[in-house]
């Protein structure tokens, strides 16, 4: 392959490599979707991480519904709930409910609240309508009091909500904090990230799972930092967050993956004190009939509370999901796209197949192993896309510059050699270098005898009509034994063998023609006999040689694939000697030389070559033996050589 087209195959790898950067910049949907669909991936392939026993789920299940009723319940039987985890020594306490309704019995939530003195009650924001500011010590008390680096804010700018829906007065009022608990799932309704701080009345305020790991670290508000477009900071532990504040959840599992506890089972006491001792406590529904479900990697229906609780364990065993940033996703995109270039530039069908295979599974493989061993998600979709259209790019170029070369091969050897030799050289193109190289060949010149004076006594129309017959005849035959058709001189023929296609057989090939288009003359004069048409004799002369074999001609005009040299002349000379020598068919001593390996293999057997003369040819000073052939009585007997006898070589000066 040469180097000007393995540069071209690069070029349109690198345009490709481009383009898939654009698209990357631009954050192509159908891009981001898949990749969104790769994560998903990753987390079932990486499997269930063991979950900590810090954090349980005080659920709102079938079972307390069919015990206490219907939800919501009355504020005494949340109060009930809150006192006995209180007693069991609860680290923190947890709302996923709302609880923005005013009801008879608030006051005595209100002060089980107060008496516990770690609850975290839910807040939601409203994203649509006008801004509508609510003034409130214990919601100001509950946003970040660190906002680093705010001026990249000015770039990307956090998630601003409207409105806030908040607890009734007297139970935010008890609350230790508040916290958000919206979620924002993707655009396939699969939730994936968390939105750690969501900006408000010009103050950032904290999701649940964030404000209840911090209180359970013993980190208060003053001390949680969010670093714009970077990170959250809880004390010491830094989460990595994207430009908008928000980090990938890290799923622990599907459904049932922390511990649940019924509430009627705490309420009752049924759960010992042991098992709550020391543990953030997430209160929300797990009943289907609740509608708290969500979309996540592991589950089409997990509860909402679930999601909290991977939040806060992740933060607690500081086992976050990385993303890769931009420039290193670039990076990787341009080197996994330079590299495929370069390889399938260089290849051929095989390599291209392979590498479109190889290359999506190792990356995948890479991408996947990463995430399970240490949770980094470096962007899939665009570098597997990329190679993708590389191969296909190539291919397709592949494909046009191959067919049109394969028009030119077509065009240029149809008529010289059979079909299934055009086809061997639209395969291999390699096999016909067209710009003309040296290669040994046998040459194959026929020649009717006394056509001249044939034509002169006959009509036109009877010279071309027993002409074409002859020269359809004698082309079958010669296409028949692979010969590679050169040119019609009148009633010549030039034909050559071991060129396009090469073959170590062609003088076997050039002998075994000659002798059938001799037997096909004598069929056709047995016809022109009975028709009483004028018979016609020929004359075949052959020489092996090297030659020069290339298309020669006018660049643009007229080219023609054809052979050249000294050898060919002499195969022309070898011909017009067979009216010397009264026979049929001649053939050179090179040309005998050639059958050696035929004539040991048996594959010449029944045939008689017998040496009849030595000439010498103008220009030469070693002199030119010359041999006729003839079939053998019988076909399975072994080839007879006759030499040549010994004698004065002859001067050949006829052409």
């Amino acid at each position: 392959m040469d180097l000007k087209m393995i540069l071209r195959r690069l070029l349109i790898g690198i345009s490709v490599t481009s383009l898939s950067t654009f698209l990357f910049w631009i954050q192509f949907p159908p891009f981001e979707t898949l990749e969104s669909k790769l994560l998903d991936l990753r987390f079932k392939v990486r499997g269930v991480i063991k979950a900590p026993e810090k954090v349980v789920i005080a659920a709102i299940d079938e079972q307390s519904i069919e015990k206490l009723g219907r939800w919501p319940w009355d504020r005494t039987v949340l109060a009930s709930l809150v006192d006995k985890l209180a007693a069991a020594n609860a680290a923190v306490i947890a709302f996923d409910v709302i609880l923005s309704e005013q009801e008879r019995n608030d006051p005595a939530l209100a002060a089980s609240i107060q008496q516990a003195g770690n609850v975290i009650l839910p807040i939601v924001f409203d994203f649509s309508g006008k801004n509508a500011a609510v003034t409130d010590s214990t919601l100001q008390l509950s946003a970040f009091q660190q906002v680093l680096k705010q001026e990249k804010f000015n770039r990307f700018a956090p998630i601003e909500a409207r409105k806030v829906l908040l607890p009734v007065p007297s139970l935010r009022s008890a609350a230790m904090s508040l916290a958000h608990i919206n979620m924002f799932p993707d655009s396939d309704g699969t939730l994936r990230w968390e939105t750690l701080a969501i900006l408000y009345d010009s103050l950032l305020y904290p999701s649940i799972g964030l404000q209840a790991a911090a209180a359970y670290l013993g980190i208060p508000a003053d001390r949680l930092a969010v670093s714009a477009t970077e990170s959250v900071s809880v004390g010491k532990t830094s989460i990595p967050t994207d430009h908008w504040g928000r980090t990938v959840i890290n799923y622990y599992g599907p459904g049932m993956t922390f511990r649940h506890f019924s509430i009627i089972d705490i309420i009752d006491g049924k759960i010992p004190s042991d098992q709550l001792e020391d543990c953030v406590v997430l209160i929300g529904a797990t009943a289907v009939g609740i509608y708290d479900l969500r979309v996540t990697p592991f589950a089409a229906a997990m509860p909402g509370v679930e999601k909290h609780a991977s939040v806060i364990a992740s933060i607690l065993d500081k086992r976050f999901i990385t993303k890769t940033a931009t420039p290193s996703n670039i990076a990787i995109l341009w080197l996994t796209g330079l590299l495929c270039s370069f390889l399938v530039a260089r290849s051929k069908l095989v390599g291209v197949v392979s590498v479109t295979i190889i290359a999506p599974i190792l990356m995948t493989g890479i991408g996947l192993l990463l995430f399970k061993q240490w949770g980094i998600w470096f962007n899939l979709a665009y570098p597997l896309n990329n190679v993708l259209f590389i191969t296909a790019a190539i291919t397709a170029y592949n494909y046009a510059v191959e067919e049109r070369h394969a028009r030119k091969i077509r065009a240029m050897f149809s008529s010289y050699v059979t079909q299934t030799i055009v086809n061997e050289l639209i395969k291999n193109p390699d096999m016909a270098k067209l710009g003309g190289e040296k290669r040994e060949i046998t040459v194959l010149f026929s020649d009717i005898k006394d056509f001249t004076s044939f034509s002169e006594h006959h009509t036109p129309e009877e010279v071309v009509g027993l002409l074409n017959e002859y020269l359809t005849a004698m082309t079958e035959v010669i296409l028949q034994h692979d010969g590679t058709l050169d040119k019609f001189i009148g009633d010549a023929i030039v034909v050559f063998w071991n060129a396009p296609v090469k073959t170590v057989r062609h003088a076997e090939l050039a002998v075994k023609c000659a002798l059938a288009m001799q037997k096909r003359v004598c069929e056709l004069q047995d016809k022109w006999q009975t028709e009483g048409k004028p018979i016609l004799e020929s004359g075949i002369g052959i020489n092996t040689g090297e030659v020069v074999v290339g298309n020669i001609g006018a660049e643009g005009k007229k080219m023609e694939y054809t052979v050249i040299g000294d050898q060919v002349n002499l195969g022309s000379r070898v011909e017009s000697q067979t009216r010397k020598l009264e026979v049929p068919i001649l053939i050179t001593d090179g040309t005998l030389q050639a059958l050696a390996p035929a004539i040991e293999a048996g594959t010449m057997n029944g045939v008689m070559i017998e040496g009849l003369a030595s000439v010498i040819v103008k220009g030469r000073e070693t002199p030119v033996e010359l041999y006729s052939v003839n079939n053998l009585p019988e076909p399975e007997l072994p080839a007879m050589i006759i030499p040549c006898p010994e004698m004065e070589p002859v001067l050949l000066t006829e052409k």
